[in-house]
Parts: C-alpha cells; structure tokens; sequence
C-alpha cells in the first residue's frame, strides 16, 4: 500500500515537473530568437536598400534634366556634368538592388532559422509527451 501510494506520488510530480517545463518551453528558442534578429536586420537593410535604389533613381533623373539642358543651350559642360551625374545615379541604383537582394537573403535565412527552432520545440514537446506516457 506505502509503495502504491509512493509511485502515485512520485508519478504526480512528474507530471507536475512536465508541466511546469512545457510552459518554460513555449519561451523562444535560441534558435527562434536568432531567426527573428535576423529577419528584423533584413527588414530595415531592405528599407535602407530601397531607399538607396530611390536616390540613385532621383540622381539619374537631374542628371538626364542637366544633360538635355546643357544640350539645348549648346553647354558642353553642363552636359557632361549631366552624362556623369546619370552614371553615378545608375550606379547607386544597381548598388542598391544588390543591397536589397542580399538583404532579402538575410530575411530567408531568418525564416528558415527560426523554423529550425520551432520545430526542435515540436520534437522536444513529443518527446517530452512519450516520455510521461510510459
């Protein structure tokens, strides 16, 4: 009868002791919050980016604007300025897709980190839940 009783104890508070942890496990995995730093740094690179590409897009524009008015006034200078303001537009522009582009990788690769955590918590929970049932 002690010995019944002292099972039935014991198994109650690893019950308890399951439960307790399962609430401690729904907290963020290190993997989980990893992934999610590394989706926030993404997002902002991707609005620094977009923002980088609109000012390479502006830049161009006045370029173009200064070399057609450096045309028709028949002023080579202004109309180089124009040609080399465009350029240097088109390349900050290009530097900033390439700025999105890999700030896009860096999101990706935020999802698919904090997936891995995730499902390490899945696994850790099932395990934890064949564990109390035998």
């Amino acid at each position: 009868m002690i010995r019944s009783l002292l099972r039935t104890c014991v198994m109650f508070g690893a019950a308890a002791f399951l439960l307790a942890s399962g609430q401690r496990a729904s907290a963020q995995t290190a993997a989980e919050k990893e992934g999610n730093a590394m989706e926030k740094r993404g997002n902002t690179e991707e609005k620094a980016a977009e923002a980088e590409k609109a000012k390479g897009a502006r830049l161009q524009k006045k370029g173009k604007a200064m070399e057609e008015a450096g045309d028709k006034a028949d002023n080579k200078q202004q109309e180089e300025t124009g040609k080399r303001m465009k350029k240097q537009g088109k390349a900050i522009e290009k530097a900033g897709e390439a700025h999105h582009d890999a700030a896009n990788d860096m999101e990706k690769a935020g999802n698919k980190a904090e997936k891995a955590g995730v499902d390490t918590k899945k696994d850790a929970q099932k395990d934890a839940e064949k564990a109390a049932k035998k």
